[in-house]
């Protein structure tokens, strides 16, 4: 048993490695985070996003099975400011027990579905994840369908459980990276389904 926890800690070490962006960082918040717990399965998704600046920001979210828990480690880079005068990083670790995760939904995108083969993995993966933490109100003008009409019908929307969503594609992050989220998925929706 032991033997088996210690490589699926390497091989969860050496995929925070191989993102490349500040694994020593990455490494020491998810280790502290998972204290002894044994890694079931483990996600290490590495994202470049533009700001409106057109500055490149990176950031990496590390998801982490064990027994009893889901682990969330978020990471990303922050330019100088007239606060912080030197770039610098936040990490972010959140650690859900597992029988508060109340949804596991997997989007799959498959192009030209009448030739799909059975087994044959999608081109991109959608998970998110929820457990009630946090939700996402999307609101809009009401209205009463009468053209002519100008009340105040106040606001109708809808409220969307949404704390984690995590996306990767095969153009973007590999074959590799959307086959590892599928299996994560499914040993998650197992450790969740009581």
């Amino acid at each position: 048993m032991r033997e088996t926890r210690a490589k699926s800690d390497q091989a969860l070490r050496t995929a925070i490695e191989r993102s490349g962006y500040y694994p020593e960082l990455v490494a020491d918040a998810v280790e502290s985070a998972l204290g002894a717990e044994e890694v079931l399965a483990y996600v290490v998704h590495h994202e470049a996003a533009f700001d409106p600046g057109m500055e490149v920001r990176r950031h990496v979210t590390v998801l982490v099975l064990s027994p009893t828990r889901l682990l969330f480690c978020h990471t990303d880079e922050h330019p100088p400011s007239d606060l912080v005068p030197q770039p610098h990083c936040s990490t972010t670790t959140e650690t859900v027990r597992l029988d508060r995760i109340s949804s596991v939904a997997v989007t799959r995108v498959v192009p030209r579905p009448e030739k799909y083969v059975t087994g044959n993995p999608p081109t991109e993966v959608v998970l998110t994840l929820a457990w009630g933490v946090n939700s996402r109100i999307d609101l809009e003008p009401a209205g009463c369908g009468d053209e002519n009409c100008d009340a105040d019908h106040g606001y109708t929307g809808a409220v969307t459980a949404d704390d984690l969503s995590l996306r990767v594609s095969e153009a973007a992050d590999g074959g590799e990276a959307v086959v590892q989220v599928l299996a994560f998925a499914r040993a998650l929706s197992a450790m969740t389904t009581a």
